[in-house]
């Protein structure tokens, strides 16, 4: 989803395909061996296997929005690392095998430093959206989802705040297209995100 926002922020056309991960096709494991999504082939055939590196590359080229003057390198770690660490283990306890309650009361730490941040602007790094904000948005928007009763009780009206305006920002919108799983038989569908 990150990368998908700083594809459509720098006005990237690609071709989209969708991945079914149970089903993961020959074309994508021979591109990527890791086999995790997104993956990105660049005309020149480089392979980008990271969304941070794809939301950095990609608006290196193209930045209209100026999210590379709002980037921060360690609170992207945080959530990158232990965040998401505590996010998969909150969310997915049984493949885990992990205890979803002391994830959830951990992963809370990072929101509650999120929103001691929005104290200051409406967004993480200043007054307008950035690439902290579009690498973190989608980390959140799953943490929140989990229990929804629960996260609307805890101390976090500006994380709140936060997350409602950007799911509901077009940007958010145009980001959001559905696509059937892709398969090599099928003609390629170029996605022009925000037209």
């Amino acid at each position: 989803m990150r990368a998908r926002l700083a594809l459509a922020a720098s006005a990237t056309t690609v071709e989209l395909r969708e991945v079914k991960l149970s089903a993961k096709p020959d074309a994508m494991l021979a591109l990527s061996p890791k086999a995790t999504v997104p993956v990105l082939l660049m005309p020149d055939g480089t392979v980008i296997e990271e969304s941070i590196d794809i939301m950095r590359r990609t608006l290196a080229r193209n930045d209209p929005e100026g999210w590379l003057d709002r980037d921060d390198p360690d609170l992207i770690a945080i959530n990158d690392g232990r965040f998401k660490h505590d996010l998969d283990r909150y969310k997915y306890p049984e493949r885990h095998g992990s205890n979803s309650d002391a994830h959830r009361a951990s992963g809370l730490t990072f929101l509650l430093l999120l929103e001691e941040r929005l104290a200051n602007a409406p967004h993480l790094c200043g007054d307008k959206r950035g690439l902290a904000d579009a690498a973190i948005i989608p980390f959140v928007r799953q943490f929140a989802s989990v229990d929804q009763h629960w996260f609307v009780a805890q101390p976090l009206d500006r994380v709140r705040h936060w997350l409602s305006t950007y799911l509901a920002s077009t940007l958010f919108d145009a980001i959001m297209v559905r696509l059937p799983p892709w398969s090599p038989l099928d003609q390629p569908k170029a996605v022009d995100w925000l037209r």
